[in-house]
């Protein structure tokens, strides 16, 4: 297992701090969030990328219906030749508030999915190079020659980890069918009103399966494919999580999340202290 942080705050000053201090304390990956109106996490894992040689850079997450796919592709795959092949763009919907709707009204559920699978498509068919044409019900691409970038060092392009959501109960599972097409899975349950993580091991176990079955289903294995839990080990109000149980139910990511801490002296303090003390496997 891997593990990394999200950076629930800060702009990319900060950010690239951080992004040093976690590469020398042993942490595998920084994750910024990307915001509408706010600290760009492109800029901010950009300024990462200058001050680290190893640690792994991503967002968490991109929310793929409200960014062009020229334009992510361009961010993406400049990222990753700057960094030297270390990027990973963690993608979804995106979820809906106020910070969004502020400056974009809400297109619906549906055209959501369909502007994110037609960008995910332009994404990867853009950085596989020219000639590219697509021809979608919200995007149209036609190929070109125009001043074209050099390819990313990842190859075919750098790692998609999607969302992927599992409705209990329900007969077919779209969502995750989606996830398990690309490169990682961030793993998420509805169960009538409620939607979140997995909630123990053996739920995560059960639909890794699933996923596991899905990519054998579309000629694709496990290999090389990451299913990247989000949790807290630091400041669980329910005690340290049993890391092993969840490596075992499949889990190849770790991804630190410290949503509840505020953005000011005792908040950064708090952030910095759980970063200084090292991923939860260096712990005694």
């Amino acid at each position: 297992m891997q593990f990394g942080f999200v950076m629930p705050f800060g702009d990319a000053g900060v950010v690239a701090d951080f992004a040093a201090l976690a590469e020398s304390t042993g942490w595998d990956a920084i994750f910024a969030w990307e915001a509408v109106w706010g600290d760009d996490a492109w800029i901010a894992l950009t300024a990462a990328a200058m001050v680290t040689d190893r640690i792994r850079l991503g967002t968490m997450l991109t929310p793929i219906p409200r960014v062009r796919p020229w334009d992510l592709a361009s961010r993406v795959s400049s990222l990753d030749r700057l960094s030297f092949g270390r990027v990973i763009l963690g993608a979804g919907l995106g979820a809906l508030h106020e910070g969004w709707t502020a400056f974009e009204a809400d297109e619906g559920r549906r055209v959501r999915v369909e502007k994110m699978d037609e960008g995910l498509a332009i994404y990867a068919g853009l950085i596989a190079g020219q000639p590219f044409s697509f021809n979608g019900k919200h995007y149209t691409v036609k190929p070109t020659g125009f001043m074209l970038p050099a390819p990313p060092v990842q190859q075919p392009h750098p790692p998609v980890w999607l969302v992927g959501a599992a409705r209990v109960g329900a007969a077919r599972q779209p969502s995750l069918e989606r996830a398990a097409r690309w490169q990682g899975w961030l793993p998420q349950v509805v169960d009538g009103d409620w939607r979140g993580k997995p909630r123990s091991p053996e739920e995560l176990s059960s639909l890794t399966e699933q996923v596991r079955r899905m990519r054998e289903d579309a000629g694709l294995s496990m290999e090389h494919f990451d299913v990247c839990f989000e949790g807290e080990f630091y400041g669980a109000e329910a005690g340290e999580p049993d890391l092993a149980a969840w490596a075992e139910a499949g889990a190849t990511w770790w991804i630190e999340g410290a949503w509840d801490l505020q953005n000011d002296p005792a908040g950064q303090a708090e952030l910095e202290r759980r970063i200084q003390a090292g991923p939860p496997c260096s712990r005694p």
